[in-house]
This record gives C-alpha cells, sequence and structure tokens, in this order.
C-alpha cells in the first residue's frame, strides 16, 4: 500500500486515465474492424471520416503510435479503393 497522499491519489488517477485509454482503444479498434468488414463502397466512404477523425485524435494524445494512425489511414483507404 502507498505511505503518501500523493502516491494514493496517483494510484487513483492512473487508475481512472488506464479505463479511459482502455475504452477509447477498444472504440478505435471496433471502427477499423466494422470498416474493413464493410462490403459497399458508398457505406465505407461515408464511415472513413469518422474513423480517421478518431485516429488522429488518438494518435494527437499519445494513445497509439502517429504512424500507426498513418498506417491504419492508409490501409483503410487502400480497402475504399477496392471496393466497387
Amino acid at each position: 500500500m502507498a505511505n503518501h497522499k500523493s502516491s494514493v491519489k496517483r494510484i487513483r488517477q492512473e487508475q481512472k486515465r488506464r479505463l479511459h485509454n482502455r475504452y477509447y482503444a477498444k472504440a478505435m479498434r471496433a471502427a477499423v474492424r466494422k470498416l474493413r468488414a464493410t462490403t459497399e463502397k458508398a457505406e465505407a466512404e461515408q464511415q472513413f471520416p469518422a474513423v480517421q477523425k478518431m485516429l488522429d485524435k488518438l494518435a494527437k494524445t499519445n494513445l497509439i503510435h502517429k504512424n500507426k494512425a498513418s498506417n491504419l489511414k492508409s490501409k483503410l483507404a487502400r480497402h475504399i479503393q477496392k471496393l466497387g
């Protein structure tokens, strides 16, 4: 158990932050999975800006690496181009 008030507070903050980050990471993975499962081009093009925005926000807050966000966006864009 922590001995200082500041370390107790830090533990609380980290737990809250971890739950927050897990939620958004899971939501991002679900959105990417849903877009990849889409077989209609129009529907995929409609979903893509929201997924792209989500990836950019998560990269900005360092939840995922900026290169991972770029790679995912690129792969999703190629997936949409192949639909038709």
